[in-house]
């Protein structure tokens, strides 16, 4: 089993003490970014977070793997995307989003950001019913 791993910040001047980042935290970032994207329906993850949702946790890093090697940070995205969408336009602002949100929140550059697309979301038109109240 692989260890998980802690990044910790390069600084230039490093009297005050160390910074260190867990990789939950990038997934969070990440997952947030690319849920913030116009035509991701949802981020799609395992039994184990559906599981923690339906109980009434919100997982914001639901769908976001983090890999942390000595090449770099790797970021697989597992996502869902609307129907009509393009998806290469979407994935690419998948992309853009979530390396300006770790560069911005975390100064780490990321060395790939891959999105998986693992299903598409059609529009579900609930049938309005009407409801007769009687006064």
């Amino acid at each position: 089993m692989k260890e998980n791993k802690i990044l910790e910040m390069n600084q230039e001047d490093s009297t005050l003490g160390k910074v260190e980042i867990a990789p939950e935290v990038i997934e969070v970032i990440a997952g947030i970014a690319a849920s913030e994207v116009d035509g991701v329906s949802s981020m799609i993850g395992n039994f184990a977070s559906g599981v923690v949702e339906r109980l009434g946790k919100k997982n914001h890093g639901k769908g976001v793997k983090v890999d942390l090697s000595e090449d770099g940070i790797f970021i697989d995205i597992y996502c869902a995307m609307n129907f009509g969408v393009s998806i290469p336009t979407v994935a690419q602002g998948i992309q853009d989003n979530i390396r300006q949100a770790l560069l911005t929140m975390t100064a780490l550059e990321i060395k790939e950001i891959n999105v998986h697309v693992v299903a598409i979301q059609f529009e579900t038109k609930i049938p309005e019913v009407e409801i007769d109240q009687e006064m």
